[in-house]
């Protein structure tokens, strides 16, 4: 990229750009304008087609565009624009392989859906299943428990939490699931209910959810299997049971006794701290572990506030379902909001291929993963019309960039302060980070205002998957705590990547790497359907898009059996797309 004088505007620096690939003249002729496509956007694939079709689109001056070429105006429009934008427009929709085993995806996950706030006294409250699911979240939590003139209620047992009807959850949900992803639904119903009140819920269940429940399994599928994406086929049946085929939910004990043991569609559940520690000690096993199996995290018991664990961590070593508590803002949700605008906003992106089967083995503490890094280089050059606080008082911005991925690789550096400047703010900052594994990366952009020596309070940030940044001259949109547009709040920057060669990726030994030299630093189971659900201590149904999981402190007795799951059930099945069909899953413990 060029280097200058710094512009006192975002306009000004467009325009001193503009001005060196117009070599004076009044317009831009299209192939300056495609030579600043390839050199400083670096979309190589660009040809004279692509640019003559960006000034037919962005330039408005007719005589311009006779003349095939573009004028500052049509051009401020163009780096304006949302193609300009940091994140690749292209996965804004699902472009994602979606027949691949759910055990190929992370799913986004909510933690207590039905909470607005803490786990003691916070309010239940219809709205935050609807909040979640126009997140993209597919993955929700319902707590239910004995209520009144026998409705079952949904609230966090033993506090003075406030309670919400079942039925209206359930409704709640059947309305909302679909609006922003056609994709499979997972309600985790964790059920204290007694066997009356559970055989309300079946009732509620198939009133409320009507046709989408598929109670048999589909002839053309082996058995252990679901559809894939686009199969369409709805099958009605009398009995849930019919369905006890398709995964079983166990305990989990050991990485060697699941691996000669658990079937493939059997899956484990754990709390954030044994996770943790599998983790930290044995991520390559954890990880081959969630190439077969499905694994759910959940925070500790003792986030009495609805606070948050860090969500990478979990990723790194492939867990499907890292359940978060969406109400609490910060950090983990905005990763989880950087993660899951991937692939169209569906809740389901494909792992990296490090973290699939192959024949190379993959731990994430270990320091190198590449014989050659990627250089991610970027210079933070200005920002525009920052938010400015509650007191009025001047902000002295600064931009904090952050790359979370692999420990490795996990780094931030901040840019100087400008004093008193929310306006137009101008930094020109360089930064050159070196990521192994950059498939597993995300990038966040915080801006902070310096309000003493070591003290910064939040003023907006956007975060993104590494794979969705795009090269070249972008502007960065700014959100807020709850994720919500601050248009036109943004920053202008500049990125370059540097990677290998395609397909090095050797085995976890070969932890050694030299940098290149040469990197310049950027300058410029049967039974009625009310028998199961008493029955069910934890059962798993899957639905249209709608999984429901059961679970519960007791174990109930019926026909001569124990129905058991331990907190969550897991497959190798395959997310649907475009039908309404319910599917059902069940361990019956002996």
């Amino acid at each position: 990229m060029k280097r200058s004088k710094a512009p006192t505007t975002r306009r000004a620096e467009i325009q001193q750009l503009y001005q060196s690939y117009s070599a004076g003249m009044t317009s831009l002729p299209a192939s300056a304008l495609l030579k600043f496509l390839h050199k400083e956007q670096m979309e190589l694939t660009a040809d004279e087609d692509t640019a003559e079709s960006l000034i037919d689109r962005y330039e408005i001056e007719e005589t311009a565009r006779e003349n095939r070429s573009m004028t500052f105006e049509g051009f401020l429009r163009y780096m304006e624009s949302k193609v300009c934008c940091v994140f690749n427009q292209a996965h804004t929709s699902v472009y994602q392989d979606m027949d691949q085993p759910l055990t190929s995806y992370f799913i986004s996950s909510s933690h207590n859906t039905y909470l607005t706030g803490d786990q003691l006294i916070g309010k239940s409250d219809l709205d935050a299943y609807v909040w979640a699911l126009r997140k993209g979240c597919r993955c929700l939590e319902i707590d239910t428990w004995d209520g009144p003139d026998m409705e079952p209620i949904v609230y966090h047992g033993y506090t003075l939490t406030t309670k919400i009807l079942f039925k209206d959850v359930i409704t709640t949900v059947a309305q909302h699931a679909f609006e922003v992803s056609p994709y499979p639904v997972i309600l985790s119903l964790e059920n204290h209910c007694s066997q009356q009140q559970q055989e309300v819920m079946a009732q509620y269940l198939v009133s409320i959810l009507g046709d989408m429940l598929l109670t048999a399994p589909l002839d053309h599928l082996a058995g252990g299997e679901l559809p894939s994406p686009n199969e369409k086929k709805v099958v009605i049946a009398e009995a849930l049971s019919d369905l006890v085929i398709y995964t079983r939910s166990v305990k989990f004990i050991g990485f060697s006794h699941s691996r000669d043991h658990q079937s493939h569609f059997e899956n484990t559940s754990m709390a954030e701290k044994k996770a943790r520690k599998l983790a930290s000690g044995s991520g390559l096993n954890f990880v081959q572990h969630n190439q077969r199996f499905l694994t759910r995290i959940y925070p500790a018991g003792s986030r009495m506030s609805s606070s948050n664990y860090n969500p990478q961590e979990f990723w790194n070593v492939g867990s499907q379902l890292v359940a978060l508590n969406f109400q609490s803002l910060g950090l983990p949700m905005d990763l989880n909001d950087g993660r899951f605008q991937d692939n169209g906003g569906c809740g389901y992106v494909l792992k990296p291929v490090v973290l699939l089967p192959s024949d190379r083995s993959f731990d994430p503490i270990c320091s190198r993963h590449r014989l050659k890094p990627t250089h991610l280089l970027l210079k933070v050059i200005s920002g525009s019309n920052l938010p400015v606080s509650r007191s009025n008082k001047g902000l002295d911005p600064f931009v904090r960039v952050e790359i979370h991925g692999i420990p490795s690789d996990s780094r931030k550096k901040n840019t100087q302060t400008v004093k008193n400047n929310s306006l137009s703010p101008h930094w020109d900052s360089d930064m050159n980070f070196i990521i192994s594994v950059p498939e597993l990366c995300l990038i966040r952009f915080c801006v902070r205002d310096q309000t003493g020596l070591l003290s910064s309070e939040f003023v907006g940030q956007y975060t993104l998957p590494f794979t969705s940044m795009m090269k070249g001259y972008r502007w960065v949109p700014l959100r807020s705590r709850d994720g919500c547009s601050l248009d036109p709040a943004s920053l202008f920057i500049f990125v370059c990547v540097v990677a290998p060669p395609a397909g090095r990726i050797p085995a976890v030994q070969q932890d050694q790497f030299a940098p290149s030299s040469r990197i310049n630093h950027l300058s410029s189971s049967r039974s009625s359907l009310s028998s199961l659900i008493m029955a069910s201590a934890s059962s798993l149904l899957f639905f249209c898009f709608l999984f429901f999981t059961f679970t519960s402190s007791t174990i109930p007795y019926i026909n001569g059996t124990f129905l058991y799951t331990s907190c969550e059930e897991k497959t190798d099945m395959r997310p649907l797309k475009h039908t309404r069909t319910t599917y059902c899953i069940e361990k019956i413990w002996p």
